[in-house]
């Protein structure tokens, strides 16, 4: 996962609230810089125990995560939305029921492959229309709206999320997640150092220009 030139890793999931508030503050440090810093997104999948074989997502299912667990999620959401100035961002409760990311993932990782010079913008499309709009995000035609609000074929991304090829790439990323060490989300990572979570910019600055930085 080295990395020593003006790009940072991130390994996301848009319905992870922690994603979209790391979002936030990667943007942050990266308007603050003078230099572009890219960012070279990874996918990773939160759901996958949750997923039934038709794709429905079974909340049911013994994740480990108890009530007590879902309060500290609300109550550091709520924190990091005061840091980050994140008051538009939709309460846990308030998004769609059963919403998935799985498809999403697979049109971002159709964009970042075949149009990068849009993915930016796709990504951040995906994030707010969920996090904000409170839409649907695993809906194809959701996500090829979004796809033609950035200047990209909607077409293009429906067909992109029926192609089973990339799909099948897209699991053999989650399993190179996990293989790297990755664990939790958002991770970012930069030249084989790592941040994990919503951190301040000031933290990603540390981790791109070094500990002295800040």
């Amino acid at each position: 996962m080295s990395q020593t030139d003006d790009r940072i890793t991130m390994y996301s999931d848009y319905v992870c609230p922690f994603c979209y508030l790391g979002r936030r503050s990667l943007e942050e440090y990266q308007a603050s810089r003078e230099d572009h810093l890219a960012v070279d997104w990874h996918p990773f999948d939160l759901r996958a125990q949750k997923r039934g074989p038709d794709g429905e997502i079974d909340h049911t299912v013994d994740d480990g995560k108890d009530g007590d667990y879902f309060e500290q999620v609300r109550q550091n959401v709520t924190r990091l939305k005061a840091q980050y100035d994140a008051d538009d961002m939709l309460d846990l409760d308030d998004l769609p029921d059963e919403v998935d990311s799985l498809n999403a993932q697979i049109a971002s990782l159709y964009v970042k492959t075949e149009h990068p010079d849009r993915w930016d913008d796709f990504d951040e499309a995906v994030f707010e229309a969920l996090w904000i709009d409170g839409r649907d995000i695993g809906d194809p035609d959701e996500l090829a709206a979004l796809a033609e609000d950035v200047g990209l074929d909607g077409g293009e991304i429906r067909r992109a999320i029926a192609d089973e090829e990339l799909r099948d790439r897209l699991q053999d990323l989650f399993e190179e997640a996990h293989q790297q060490g990755v664990t939790g989300v958002p991770t970012f990572v930069h030249d084989e150092h790592a941040a994990r979570g919503a951190v301040p910019p000031e933290q990603l600055a540390r981790l791109v220009e070094g500990p002295s930085t800040g």
